[in-house]
C-alpha cells in the first residue's frame, strides 16, 4: 500500500467539548453557519462532509437527504453518533482524505470546514474530493489564511519569520497549515472547478472584544462583512463556493455498500459481509463496528 502524507488524528480528543462547548468560540460557530447558509445549495441528494468530527456542522446540510459523516477519528465519529442519532440519514465514515473510499461521481455536494489547515498534502486532498464528485455539484472549502491581517502586521513589524505574501503554505507549528488564498484559487482551477462566491469570515477573532461583545452582535457584524471576500480576503479564515461545469445526476445508488470502492486496490464493487465490506480483487476486509463504516485499515 503506498505510503500516503501524515494524518492529524484526532483518536480519544475531547476537542469538541473543549475547543467548541467551553472554548470560547460560540462567536465563530455562529459566523459559519452565516457563511454555509450563504453557500450551501437549497438541496441536494448526498452530501460528503470531509474532517466532520462531532458532527457539530452536520445539522446545516439538512437540505441533502443523506449525508456522509467522514472523520478519520472514530471517537469522533462515536461523538457525532451521540449528537445526531444513527438513521438512514447519517452514514459515519472513518477514512483517510489521501485515500478516499468512495466511488467517482458519487456525490452531488461536499464540504471542508476546519480542516485543510491540517493536509501536509492540500492538493492531494483536494484531487480526491474532486473526483467523488459528480458534474454539477458543489465544494465549499473553508482554509485557514496566511494572508491575515494580523500576519502582515507581525511580519511588518519583525516579529515573524515567514512572510504572508508568499504563496507556499506555512506550517506554523506541527500539521497546522495557514494557505494563501491565491493559492487555493490555483490548486481548485487546475482541478476544473469554478470559484462562484468567495466569503471572509471571524473578522473578529479577538480575545478581548469576545468577551465584552456578545457573540450573536459579533456573528451578525461579521455576516455583514462576509461579501467583502469577492474583493479582498485579510481574515484568519476564508470560505470558498466552487462548483464543478456539468448536470447533476438524477439518482445515487440506493444500496450504501455501492458507494464505496476499495481504499487499498480502487476496485469498485465491494461484497457485503456480516460486519464487514470485503474487496474481491484483493481481498481486503473493510471492518463496519457500531454503525461506522472503518476504511482506516483493512483487517
Amino acid at each position: 500500500m503506498a505510503q500516503t502524507p501524515r494524518v492529524c488524528d484526532y483518536e480519544g480528543s475531547d476537542y469538541q467539548q473543549a475547543f467548541w462547548d467551553e472554548g470560547g468560540r460560540a462567536y465563530e460557530d455562529q459566523a459559519e453557519a452565516i457563511a454555509l447558509k450563504r453557500l450551501l445549495p437549497k438541496s441536494g441528494k448526498l452530501m460528503l462532509e470531509v474532517g466532520a468530527g462531532a458532527g457539530r456542522n452536520t445539522p446545516r446540510y439538512a437540505g441533502f437527504e443523506r449525508v456522509v459523516v467522514m472523520d478519520y477519528s472514530t471517537t469522533q465519529l462515536a461523538q457525532a453518533q451521540e449528537r445526531l442519532g444513527r438513521s438512514d440519514q447519517y452514514i459515519y465514515v472513518a477514512a483517510d482524505v489521501y485515500r478516499l473510499p468512495f466511488r467517482d461521481g458519487l456525490f452531488d455536494g461536499a464540504t471542508m470546514i476546519r480542516v485543510l489547515h491540517h493536509m501536509a498534502d492540500a492538493p492531494n486532498a483536494l484531487a480526491q474530493i474532486r473526483r467523488t464528485l459528480q458534474p454539477g455539484a458543489t465544494f465549499i472549502l473553508e482554509f485557514a489564511n496566511k494572508l491575515n491581517l494580523k500576519a502582515i502586521l507581525r511580519y511588518g513589524l519583525g516579529r515573524q519569520t515567514w512572510s504572508p505574501f508568499d504563496l507556499a503554505p506555512v506550517e506554523f507549528v506541527e500539521l497546522n497549515f495557514d494557505f494563501h488564498p491565491k493559492a487555493i484559487r490555483q490548486w481548485l482551477n487546475e482541478l476544473g472547478f469554478t470559484l462562484e462566491r468567495t466569503l471572509t469570515v471571524s473578522h473578529f477573532r479577538l480575545g478581548w472584544l469576545k468577551r465584552l461583545v456578545p457573540a450573536r452582535w459579533l456573528a451578525a457584524a461579521d455576516g455583514l462583512l462576509q461579501p467583502t471576500g469577492a474583493l479582498f480576503q485579510l481574515t484568519p479564515s476564508v470560505f470558498v463556493q466552487a462548483v464543478l461545469p456539468g448536470q447533476l445526476k438524477a439518482q445515487i445508488p440506493l444500496d450504501v455498500a455501492d458507494w464505496f470502492k476499495c481504499p487499498g486496490c480502487g476496485a469498485d464493487e465491494l461484497q457485503a459481509e456480516e460486519d464487514f465490506l470485503v474487496c474481491p480483487s484483493c481481498q481486503s476486509r473493510w471492518a463496519v463496528r457500531d454503525g461506522i463504516y472503518d476504511f482506516r485499515e483493512s483487517v
